[in-house]
Order: C-alpha cells, then structure tokens, then sequence
C-alpha cells in the first residue's frame, strides 16, 4: 500500500518541486541584479522553506537538533555526510545567518532551474574533479572568500551522495584546503539521516515517510591541529552517528 501511495504522492511533489524552481529562477535574476546579494540571498531562503515544506507532501519530517550558538563575526566550516539532495535546503535555511555557500560539482552549474544559478552566482565553488590542481586553486580562493566575508563555506567530503545511507571515506584534500585558508573558522560537524530514503531507489517514484534529521555535533576550533588528523576525528563523529536502519 505504501508502494503504491508513493506514486500519486510524488507526482504531487515534483508539481510543487519543479513549479517552486521554476518561478524562483527569474525571481533570483531579478533580485540580484536589481536590488544587489542581499535581496538574491532572500529569495534563496524563501525558497528553502518552500522545499523544506514539499517533503510534507510525501510523509517525510525534518528534525534539526543544534545546541551550538554560533557567532555570525566569525566564518564557519560546515562539513557533513551526503545522501541526498535534500540535503541542501535545510542547511541553508538552518545557517542561513551565516550565509552558507557550498563546494560542488561543475555539472551542478548549468541545467538546473534556481539550483545552478544561485551556485553560479551566489558565492559558492563549483570544481571539476577530474583536474585536482585547479579545484584545489579554486577552492583556495574560496576560502579566503569565506574568510574576509565570515561565511559558511559547506562541503561534503565523501565527494558524491551515498544512495544506501552508508557513509563513504571522506578526501581530505578539500577540507585540508579550507582549513588552511580559512584558518580562525569554528568547523561545525553535521551528521544527517534518512534523505536518502526519499531518493535510494530512484527519482520516481520517491520515498515516503522518511524521518529525516540532522544533527549538529558541537563546533570546533582549528587552531594548530594538525589537519589530517582533525579531519580524522571530524569522519569519526560524523559516521558515528549515522542510522543504517
């Protein structure tokens, strides 16, 4: 019964998904380059909410549990698993007095309504992983991008989102590249659950009932850690924490 409800309700929510990009990608256009970030910045988190609130369509609740306060004069380095994209809209609406910006994939940057341009043109990094030189140069200059503003800069060092749920080894090379560029940053670990349940078979039709949650681990400093093994213990809280079931 589940199975076939799944069909009817995700019909429903890519009408809803695909209309709210739609609309919001001329709405961006227009924001940014009438009125300047700020503006765009808003209609990117009132699109999130949007999206947050589309996945009631199909059953599925979003838990969020931080017990950081974190200060807004002070960058920050998000790093969490990845699953799925759904992924995305909570952190941003959830850091979104940080103004969180994202390390993705170049293919990212074009074909998606509303996601590839507030990628483009929002303030985050899109790397083409088959040319580690030139990623890595980016991402360096998108550190210091993040540095001199007191942004969040967002990365999931597995790389590519895990469809069962089972969290992959992370690269270090991206995070070392944050952590020396943005070197006062809090690193805020972030461990999420259950996107994947929504996608894990597929894109149509969608999962239902997934109780999604995302837990922020308390924040650390990077001080004079030595950065491998930091990204060492930030794997091992991260994946400590994630449910398989």
């Amino acid at each position: 019964m589940k199975h076939l409800l799944s069909y009817p309700l995700s019909i429903i929510f890519y009408f809803f998904f695909v209309i709210s990009l739609l609309v919001f990608h001329p709405i961006q256009w227009m924001a940014l380059n009438g009125f300047g970030y700020r503006a765009h910045k808003k209609s990117v988190d009132v699109l999130q909410i949007l999206l947050i609130r589309f996945l009631g369509i199909l059953g599925s609740t979003v838990k969020i549990i931080d017990l950081n306060k974190l200060p807004t004069d002070r960058p920050l380095i998000i790093v969490a698993n990845h699953q799925s994209m759904f992924d995305i809209p909570p952190i941003i609406h959830h850091f979104r007095k940080h103004h969180p910006k994202f390390v993705g994939k170049a293919s990212l940057g074009k074909g998606i309504p509303s996601v590839s341009y507030n990628l483009k043109h929002g303030g985050s990094v899109l790397i083409n992983r088959s040319n580690a030189k030139s990623a890595l140069e980016m991402i360096k200059k998108f550190g210091e991008y993040i540095q001199k503003n007191n942004y969040a800069a967002v990365i999931f060092p597995e790389g590519t989102r895990s469809s069962s749920g089972i969290p992959k080894p992370f690269k270090i090379n991206g995070l070392k590249s944050l952590f020396e560029n943005i070197p006062n940053a809090f690193v805020v670990p972030i461990t999420i659950n259950n996107t994947w349940k929504i996608t894990g078979k597929g894109h149509f039709p969608l999962g239902i009932g997934a109780q999604i949650s995302f837990l922020v681990h308390p924040a650390v400093e990077i001080g004079d850690k030595d950065h491998e093994t930091l990204i060492s213990e930030l794997e091992s809280t991260i994946t400590s924490k994630v449910i398989l079931a």
